[in-house]
């Protein structure tokens, strides 16, 4: 995999653009970030690593809740254990009706944190509307927290902490990483203040000294801020609501939206085709930000059998 100096984005968009059209030829369009293949390498590695563990004895196991009949989150799951198969991680699925109370699930979660073979729990969202779901967060053990979302590591996350992050935020750093951008002292720009993608990617990049701006649904003039963004994060769930109108020539963008057109693709919040000439860097939809996602969920599985071993 081809890496980067850890150069300005700007500074290195404008001096190709210098040169391309010293020579009198098109602009150069962005390099694409595809996240399908950077997942693949890691999974890869991880692989290696797990086989590895085993050898010692231990045997990384991650067990999903999965309520209802949901068709995304039935696909998302199966994903997850194609997945954790792949890479030698045990997988277990507990499928739950969707009309099951908030108390039997409470209890089904009890049991995962006492089961010393079980290193992950995850509970796939959105859960049927009696259950809470901040209950049900809080009722997995943080050490088996390997969704990020518990408030004790997430308060471990503000703080600078090693915990468990948040997966599409953590996949999202390890992208810029790999790709070697620059983000201590660039500007960052994160559209999108949900508790499981804006709030902790801002605090993430604030952790890489980057200088955070979160925008919103009650943003005044979004363009004045997004055109600032040395790296722009859209995660909003609106179809192509950013185009290059909204981006500062060079900028790295990271789509993490996944919209249904009405001709059955999926695209992306940003609209790909109008913005790949303007940034520098760009993540496709599909195949972008998704991958790293149900990645970095394995690389916390891991993480938490390895930390298990140690406690033992």
């Amino acid at each position: 995999m081809e890496m980067k100096n850890p150069v300005n984005l700007s500074m290195e968009y404008f001096q190709k653009l210098l040169r391309n059209n010293s020579k009198g030829e098109p602009t150069m369009p962005a390099e694409i970030i595809k996240g399908s293949e950077v997942a693949e390498q890691l999974r890869e590695e991880m692989k290696t690593e797990v086989a590895q563990l085993k050898e010692r004895g231990i045997v990384p196991k991650l067990t999903v809740i999965l309520i209802g009949d949901d068709p995304a989150s039935h696909s998302y799951v199966r994903g997850k254990e194609r997945a954790s198969n792949e890479i030698g991680i045990d997988s277990d699925i507990i499928r739950m009706k969707a009309d099951i109370t908030e108390q039997t699930l409470l209890q089904e979660i009890a049991k995962l944190n006492d089961d010393d073979t079980v290193n992950g729990i995850l509970v796939q969202l959105p859960l049927p509307s009696h259950i809470n779901e901040q209950k049900v967060i809080e009722a997995i053990s943080p050490e088996k927290d390997v969704d990020g979302f518990h408030p004790i590591n997430i308060g471990r996350m503000m703080v600078g902490q090693d915990t468990f992050l948040p997966c599409t935020p953590y996949g999202i750093l390890t992208l810029l990483r790999t790709k070697h951008i620059k983000i201590d002292g660039s500007h960052a720009v994160i559209i999108g203040r949900s508790n499981i993608v804006g709030k902790p990617m801002g605090q993430l990049l604030l952790n890489e000294n980057a200088t955070v701006t979160y925008c919103h649904s009650h943003t005044k003039d979004l363009a004045s801020h997004t055109k600032n963004a040395d790296i722009l994060i859209v995660a909003i769930g609106r179809e192509h609501a950013i185009d290059e109108s909204f981006v500062k020539q060079g900028a790295a963008i990271i789509d993490v939206g996944v919209n249904r057109t009405s001709e059955g693709t999926l695209t992306g919040d940003v609209d790909f085709e109008a913005v790949k000439d303007v940034a520098s860097y760009i993540t496709p939809v599909p195949k972008g930000v998704g991958p790293m996602t149900i990645t970095m969920l394995l690389a916390n599985t891991i993480k938490a059998a390895k930390r298990r071993n140690e406690r033992a």
